[in-house]
């Protein structure tokens, strides 16, 4: 009896899907930003999520879902994912969020080996935004390198801006250049 539990528990482990996972880490000048990634083995769906604290007690938290898949553009072998990424945010006098619709692509260089490049784009408009946001856009570029098989570097781009509600100002949530590493797992 006790030996067919174990042989259970071992093919039911067997059985579960592999998972991969990878771990971001960017600064700005005003921000530090941290997302953890989750994909399955065979990398039809990503799942993430993310906290930003800016500078001036501005806490920033992103939930992402994405169906993603590999392509190419023109030659260059490109992974593109296309989905949504709920962002809250909350600081003294206001908070807000959006439910943001959009999509990113990686783009690898085969010439030069462990570079790419990615870009993400999101855009709620006020019928997806809530709280003190109207509407809100986020975009992120960045030039990534492989230095080893499982960690990169990258330098680049971010941009994350709110209308607010009872306003007609906007307010950059975060926004500037950014560097960090992502580690794969």
């Amino acid at each position: 009896m006790k030996a067919s539990r174990i042989s259970v528990l071992v093919l039911s482990l067997a059985a579960a899907p592999a998972f991969a996972s990878d771990l971001d880490l960017s600064l700005t000048n005003d921000s530090v930003r941290g997302q953890f990634n989750v994909f399955g083995n065979n990398s039809d769906l990503q799942l993430g999520a993310g906290y930003t604290y800016h500078e001036g007690s501005r806490h920033i938290g992103n939930v992402d879902f994405h169906a993603q898949g590999r392509t190419a553009l023109g030659n260059l072998p490109t992974t593109a994912g296309i989905g949504m990424r709920a962002i809250g945010w909350d600081q003294d006098h206001a908070d807000g969020g959006a439910v943001g619709l959009g999509g990113f692509a990686t783009v690898n260089i085969p010439n030069a080996p462990g570079l790419s490049f990615t870009g993400g784009l999101h855009y709620a408009p006020s019928i997806l935004s809530f709280g003190d946001s109207e509407d809100m856009t986020s975009i992120e570029l960045r030039a990534n390198y492989r230095v080893i098989r499982n960690a990169e570097v990258f330098a680049g781009y971010r941009y994350l801006n709110t209308e607010l509600e009872h306003s007609s100002a906007d307010i950059n949530l975060d926004e500037g250049v950014l560097a960090g590493m992502k580690i794969f797992f």
